[in-house]
């Protein structure tokens, strides 16, 4: 199985630390050691080590394989949705709208951007979470890597994300897009 990319090593964004603390914390809540993380999430140990200092900033395909072995939604380790956080993979970029909870799931809703070139792997969400795409602008392919779909704009997507699953532009148009996903409370 391929193991998730690298945090970027560039300059921590002010963000990070407050991620980091949030990581740690329900690391810490599960009695979960950061090598049995690391190893759980297929992140290097240094790499979730620096992450949970502050000192790192975790890629989307980072801290979507560690939220999943946490078993909680992506918004429980970022900022409020007030502060509009970003998220960054090697393709793409999202921003956090909103989130919302009714009886049954918890829902993040995000603007998406997908730049052209290359495609990103995305680990498995925890058991039946359901991501929903709406295409704005280009064509994207996404969903399980062993059946991608793809949309243009104006369509939709929707596949149960409890697997690896993708996300790419077809062509040179960069993909505008809104993302929900659903996490079904336990």
């Amino acid at each position: 199985m391929p193991q998730t990319p690298p945090v970027h090593h560039s300059a921590p964004d002010p963000g990070a630390e407050a991620v980091g603390r949030r990581v740690r914390a329900l690391r810490e809540e599960r009695g979960m050691s950061l090598s049995t993380l690391a190893r759980l999430a297929r992140v290097g140990k240094a790499t979730l080590s620096g992450l949970e200092n502050g000192t790192r900033n975790p890629t989307l395909e980072t801290l979507y394989a560690i939220t999943a072995q946490l078993g909680v939604p992506l918004t429980a380790v970022l900022s409020g949705p007030a502060s509009g956080p970003t998220v960054r993979g090697v393709a793409v970029s999202a921003i956090l709208l909103e989130v919302f909870e009714d009886t049954d799931a918890t829902y993040e809703l995000y603007r998406m951007l997908v730049a052209p070139g290359p495609e990103q792997l995305s680990p498995a969400h925890q058991r039946g979470v359901t991501e929903h795409i709406t295409v704005f602008a280009g064509v994207l392919r996404a969903g399980p890597v062993d059946a991608p779909l793809t949309a243009g704009a104006g369509g939709h997507l929707r596949w149960t994300s409890d697997v690896p699953h993708v996300y790419a532009a077809v062509g040179d148009e960069e993909v505008a897009a809104s993302l929900l996903l659903r996490y079904p409370l336990r």
